[in-house]
C-alpha cells in the first residue's frame, strides 16, 4: 500500500510545539528530524565523539516532521488543518508532500513509548512493556493502536492529573472523543463507578473497548460507542471530559450542558494556549464558569461548572 508523506519543515525551536499539533492529526505516524543538538546528543545519548559528515551538514535551524496519511483520508484536509493551527500558534511551516510505500513506520514509535507515571496515582504502561516498580500506583495498560491517547501528550496528562482531584466512588463519566479510551479507563482505575466513551471514529471505539477489557472493565462498567454527542447521549454524568481541539470544544459545549448532573464538572483540553481566548467566551455563552486551569507545554486544560 502507498501512503502520503507530509514533510513539515519548521524552526527547530518550535519542533516540540509543532509535533504536539501534528499529533492531533495523525498520532500514529509521526517522527521528527531535529539536528539542533547533534553534538550534545551524540555525546550524552550515543556516547560518541565522531559524527558522520553527512549529519554534520544537516540544517541545525530547521526540524522536519514526517507524517503518514492514508490517501483515502483526504491529506489535503490535514494540510489545511495543520496550516491553520500552525498559523494560530505563530509557527512558520513549509509543507512538502510525497508518496511512499508502506514500511514498518507504523510500529516504530513503540520503542519510544515506555511506562509513564502520571499525577500521583497512575502508571501508564504499554502492553508490550513490563510495568516495573509501581510505587502504589494503579497500572493502566494500553495499546493505543491508531487512536489518539497514550498519556504522553500534554493535553492527555493535564486531564489525567485533573481527574485525580474529582473522581470518587460515585462518579459517572462521559468521555467525548474517547480515542484509545485512556481517560475513561483512568477514571475507573481511580475508583469511578461507571465510564462511557463516544467517538465518531469506529476504529477508536474498537480500540477503546479492547483497552477497557485489557484493564478488566467491560460493559456496563465501561462502554464505548460510535455516535454524535448531540443525538446519541441521553444520560447525565458527574464528569464530562473532552480532550479534543478548540473548535470542537466551542461547537460541542452547548450540547454538554444537559448531560451534566447538578454540581457536575466539565473538563476540556486539547486547547492551544493561543486559542484559549476563543474558547473562554464560548464556554461562558454555553453557561459554564471556569473554576480551575492547568497548562503545560503550550496547552491548556480548563475545569468548568454549570452556572
Amino acid at each position: 500500500m502507498d501512503w502520503v508523506e507530509l514533510q513539515l519543515k519548521v524552526p527547530a525551536a518550535d519542533a516540540e510545539r509543532a509535533a504536539d499539533i501534528a499529533n492531533m492529526v495523525v498520532p500514529y505516524g509521526l517522527y521528527i528530524e531535529d539536528y539542533s543538538d547533534l553534538e550534545e546528543g551524540a555525546r550524552e545519548i550515543a556516547h560518541i565523539d565522531l559524527i558522520d559528515e553527512e549529519l554534520l551538514q544537516k540544517n541545525r535551524a530547521e526540524a522536519i516532521l514526517h507524517l503518514y496519511i492514508d490517501p483515502d483520508e483526504n491529506p489535503a484536509e490535514a494540510v489545511a488543518f495543520l496550516t491553520e493551527r500552525f498559523a494560530a500558534a505563530r509557527i512558520t511551516c513549509t509543507v512538502v508532500q510525497n508518496t511512499v510505500s508502506e514500511t514498518d513506520w507504523a510500529n516504530n514509535w513503540k520503542k519510544y513509548f515506555k511506562p509513564l507515571p502520571v499525577g500521583e496515582k497512575l502508571l501508564i504502561c504499554p502492553t508490550w512493556e513490563e510495568a516495573g516498580e509501581q510505587n502504589d500506583r494503579a497500572v493502566l495498560s494500553i495499546d493505543p493502536g491508531l487512536a489518539f491517547g497514550t498519556g504522553g501528550h500534554d493535553t492527555t496528562r493535564l486531564v489525567l492529573e485533573t481527574l485525580e482531584q474529582y473522581v470518587t466512588e460515585q462518579t459517572t463519566l462521559l468521555d467525548v472523543g474517547c480515542g484509545s479510551g485512556i481517560l475513561s479507563i483512568a477514571a475507573l482505575l481511580l475508583g469511578a463507578a461507571k465510564a462511557d466513551g463516544i467517538d465518531i471514529d469506529p476504529l477508536a471505539v474498537k480500540t477503546a473497548l479492547e483497552n477497557g477489557a485489557l484493564n478488566g472493565f467491560v460493559p456496563p462498567k465501561f462502554t464505548a460507542r460510535e455516535g454524535d454527542l448531540a443525538t446519541d447521549v441521553t444520560e447525565q454524568y458527574d464528569i464530562v471530559v473532552a480532550n479534543i481541539v478548540a473548535d470542537a470544544i466551542i461547537a460541542l459545549s452547548p450540547a454538554v450542558v444537559p448531560l451534566l448532573k447538578t454540581g457536575g464538572v466539565y473538563i476540556v483540553s486539547g486547547i492551544i494556549d493561543t486559542r484559549e481566548q476563543d474558547v473562554l467566551p464560548a464556554l461562558a455563552a454555553a453557561g459554564f464558569t471556569v473554576t480551575a486551569r492547568r497548562a503545560h507545554g503550550g496547552w491548556v486544560c480548563l475545569t468548568c461548572q454549570r452556572r
